[in-house]
This record gives C-alpha cells, sequence and structure tokens, in this order.
C-alpha cells in the first residue's frame, strides 16, 4: 500500500482526519454515545431508615450482630419446610449470616479490648 491510499480525499471530502474540526467531531460523537452523564446521583435524604447522629460504632455493631442472628433463625425454620435445592439455598443463607455475624462478634471483641486498654 502507498500514501496515495490514505489520501484525505478518499477518506472524507470534507475534512482531513488530522485536522482539529474532524477530532472535536468524533470527540462530540464518543462523549454522546459512550460518556457517562457526568451529573451524581443525588443522596436520597429520606430513605426509609435513619441513623440517629451520634450512635456508637459499638451500639451499631451489637444492633447488627442481634439483626445477622434473626436472619439465621429465620432462614434455618424455612429450611426445615423446604426439600431440595431450596432447603440447601436456605441453610446456605443461614450459614452465611452466621459466618457474617461472627465478624461483627469479633469486631465487638476488638472494641471491648481497645476501650479496656485505653483506661488507666
Amino acid at each position: 500500500m502507498t500514501d496515495e491510499t490514505f489520501s484525505t480525499e478518499a477518506i472524507s471530502p470534507y475534512e482531513s482526519p488530522n485536522s482539529k474540526k474532524f477530532h472535536e467531531a468524533a470527540e462530540r460523537a464518543l462523549d454522546h454515545h459512550f460518556k457517562p452523564a457526568v451529573e451524581p446521583h443525588p443522596k436520597r435524604e429520606n430513605g426509609l431508615f435513619k441513623l440517629s447522629p451520634g450512635t456508637d460504632a459499638e451500639a451499631l455493631m451489637a444492633n447488627a450482630s442481634e439483626d445477622l442472628l434473626s436472619i439465621s433463625v429465620i432462614a434455618c425454620d424455612l429450611a426445615d419446610d423446604l426439600h431440595g435445592s431450596r432447603r440447601s439455598v436456605a441453610l446456605a443463607l443461614s450459614r452465611m449470616a452466621d459466618g457474617v455475624r461472627l465478624m461483627v462478634e469479633g469486631t465487638l471483641d476488638q472494641i471491648e479490648v481497645r476501650s479496656v486498654a485505653a483506661k488507666p
């Protein structure tokens, strides 16, 4: 192939592919079709639940632990009424909740150890 194959007349009778206008038009086309919206999503101010300002981490973790225990118990009770793959799914949910609850309990233990160590 020669350079004559890629002459500006062969590509576009209007603009050279090296021109500023050509690149600006290409950028506009790409932005129009592929660029995500620039505006950030607004923060939800009116959710179903809202944390009270100033709630300490230990109280939040204790409540999360109790909720996870409840989820595990509900899933186990549900598994008793199910058979086959649905029973396996319910048991898996219970075990996952138990695992996360163990992580939360471990974090609560670390908070307690730090607070005891910080006291003079």
